[in-house]
């Protein structure tokens, strides 16, 4: 059980990620890439602290930080320039999509293929999200958005799986953090757009970096070892569904019956997978 809980508060925290990007960038009172950045660098920070305070040391020089602060950076830069032009609900399930396929090819290809159930359970789950998200009315796809939401994904896939062989969660999530930044920055840089920086959303991205990110991160790669990646994979299918519910608590959003119905299909998908073994 307490397994459970600790799975369900690092997807309560991930889905907060997507709640405090909304109410900064939807505002305007930060563009999505300085979010991003303003995010990562938080983030480094405080976890660096936090491994200095308990004496700790910050695995800088592991092979490990090739793919945990590469992937990182993938997503975190991805994640924010593909939302300038894709739709949010169409966004996610492109994310979650390529994250489901990375994870379980990889996997497979490791030597620790997902069961029968496993697969059954990701597919009904997988299922509900799109009922949940899938944009209604005439779909109209950005080439460019959908291309780096799907780079978003297979980053965040492999920054999944590197947490697997992490032996010190906290040390390594706040090394990955600290290798992002100039790579956050430098992508910041490239991209050459104006930015737009308010105090409100330099607050909710630093709200973000410090607890929802860097903590929440922290704390799945604590997990990360102790459960399958195919189970991992599906798991993360619950951030949209809580993001959802927190819409309709903190921001006065509606919950349809589409909603309440696909975001049970996506629990149930869910537990069908948790009732086969966890141990990868």
């Amino acid at each position: 059980m307490r397994l459970v809980f600790l799975t369900s508060l690092a997807m309560t925290a991930f889905a907060a990620n997507s709640v405090l990007n909304r109410l900064a960038v939807d505002s305007g009172a930060i563009d999505p890439r300085s979010f991003a950045l303003i995010r990562v660098l938080s983030g480094a920070v405080m976890l660096t602290l936090l491994v200095l305070a308990r004496r700790g040391t910050l695995p800088l020089r592991a092979p490990a930080r090739i793919i945990g602060a590469g992937a990182l950076a993938l997503y975190m830069v991805g994640f924010s320039a593909a939302y300038l032009t894709l739709d949010a609900g169409l966004g996610a399930l492109i994310l979650f999509g390529v994250v489901q396929i990375t994870m379980f090819a990889v996997s497979a290809a490791t030597g620790t293929p997902a069961s029968p159930r496993q697969m059954l359970g990701a597919g009904v789950a997988f299922g509900g999200l799109v009922w949940v998200l899938w944009p209604s009315g005439v779909m109209v796809v950005d080439s460019t958005g959908a291309t780096l939401m799907a780079a978003a994904g297979v980053g965040w896939a492999f920054y999944t799986l590197a947490g697997r062989r992490e032996p010190d969660a906290l040390s390594a999530t706040a090394a990955n953090f600290c290798y992002a930044v100039p790579l956050t920055l430098a992508a910041w840089l490239v991209a050459g757009n104006a930015f737009q920086v308010a105090p409100g959303g330099v607050a909710l991205a630093v709200l973000s970096g410090t607890v929802t990110s860097g903590l929440g991160y922290a704390l799945w790669y604590s997990i990360l070892p102790r459960i399958a990646p195919s189970l991992a994979a599906t798991v993360q299918l619950s951030v949209p569904v809580i993001a959802l519910g927190a819409g309709v608590l903190l921001l006065g959003e509606v919950a349809t019956v589409r909603v309440l119905l696909g975001g049970s299909l996506v629990i149930g998908g869910i537990a069908l997978s948790l009732r086969a073994p966890a141990v990868g």
